[in-house]
C-alpha cells in the first residue's frame, strides 16, 4: 500500500517512478553482464552467494539507518526486519532498490511500504509472541511476513484479487505457514477468527470501520491511517470496553476502497 512519512516528498506518478527505476536496474544488470563476458565474472553459485551477501548487507544498513536511527527500538520488530528479505517482495526489475528508504511500486497502482512505516506501525501494535493479528491490505505480503515473525498467527485481507493470489503464493513459497490470505473487502474484517490482539490497516478509511472495532480484543490495538489525501496515523486501543485514540504522525496511504467508499 502507498504511504510516506511526513518529511518524505511523495511521488504521485507511479508509472514514471517505475520507469526510472527500471532503467537504472537495467543499467546495473548490463554492467554485471560485462563482467561475465570479459571473463571476470563469478560462476553461477558464486554470483548467487555474492548477491545474497549484498542484500544481507543492505538489509542491515536499512535497519540501522532507517529504522533504529528513527527511534524504533522493539527487539522483536528489529529482528523481524533483519530476517525478512524485502527484495523477495518487489518486482524483479526493482530488486536492487529493495532496501531504499521509500515505497516501491508492485503493480495495480499499489506499493510495498516504506520500511520505516512498516517498522513503526508494527511497533505501535505492541505485539507478543502468542498474539493473533489481522492485516487489512496485504499488498506485496511484506508487512504480513514481518508480523508472522513476531506473532503466532496472521490473517491478512486484500481487495485486489491479483495481489491476493500473488502474495499468497509467495508467502507459501517462503514457508510462512502461520499466515492466512483472503481475497475480500477488508472493511468487514474477518469475523470468523476474531477477536484479534492487533489490527493493522494499510489503506486509509475516512473513519474507522465499525466491524474492525468490534473484532478488536479487549486490550488490543488497532493501527490505522485516517483521513483523505494526507492522513493521520492513529493508534486505537480498547480498554474496559472503551476506545482510546492516540495521534502519531501525518502519513499518506492509498484510500480504502470497496464498502468504505459506499458507507463513509
Amino acid at each position: 500500500m502507498q504511504h510516506f512519512s511526513f518529511k518524505q516528498k511523495c511521488c504521485t506518478n507511479y508509472e514514471n517512478m517505475r520507469k526510472r527505476l527500471r532503467i537504472s536496474s537495467i543499467i546495473a544488470l548490463l554492467i554485471i553482464g560485462l563482467f561475465f563476458v570479459s571473463g571476470q565474472g563469478y560462476s553461477e553459485d558464486k554470483y548467487e552467494e555474492a548477491r545474497r551477501e549484498k542484500f544481507d548487507r543492505l538489509r542491515r544498513i536499512m535497519v540501522e539507518t532507517q529504522i533504529k536511527a528513527r527511534g524504533v527500538s522493539d527487539k522483536n520488530v528489529l529482528e523481524a526486519l533483519l530476517k525478512v528479505e524485502r527484495h523477495e517482495f518487489v518486482p524483479l526489475e526493482l530488486k536492487n532498490f529493495a532496501y531504499t528508504d521509500s515505497p516501491l511500486p508492485i503493480g495495480e497502482g499499489q506499493t510495498i511500504s516504506q520500511p520505516y512505516i512498516v517498522a513503526l506501525m508494527t511497533e505501535l501494535l505492541k505485539l507478543k509472541p502468542g498474539d493473533k493479528v489481522l492485516e487489512i491490505g496485504t499488498g506485496s505480503g511484506y508487512q504480513a511476513a514481518i508480523l508472522a515473525e513476531i506473532v503466532e498467527q496472521v490473517y491478512t485481507i486484500e481487495i485486489v484479487e491479483s495481489l491476493a493470489k500473488n502474495s499468497a503464493r509467495l508467502l507459501t513459497f517462503l514457508g510462512y505457514d502461520n499466515i492466512k490470505v483472503k481475497f475480500a473487502d477488508g472493511f468487514l474484517g474477518w469475523p470468523e477468527f476474531a477477536p484479534f490482539n492487533g489490527i493493522i490497516v494499510t489503506c486509509a478509511p475516512k473513519t474507522v470501520p465499525q466491524p474492525l472495532l468490534d473484532q478488536l480484543a479487549e486490550g488490543g490495538r488497532l493501527v490505522v491511517p485516517l483521513g483523505e489525501g494526507f492522513q493521520e496515523l492513529k493508534v486505537i486501543e480498547k480498554k474496559n470496553g472503551q476506545i482510546e485514540t492516540l495521534d502519531i504522525i501525518p502519513v499518506r496511504f492509498v484510500p480504502m476502497i470497496g464498502l468504505a467508499e459506499e458507507m463513509q
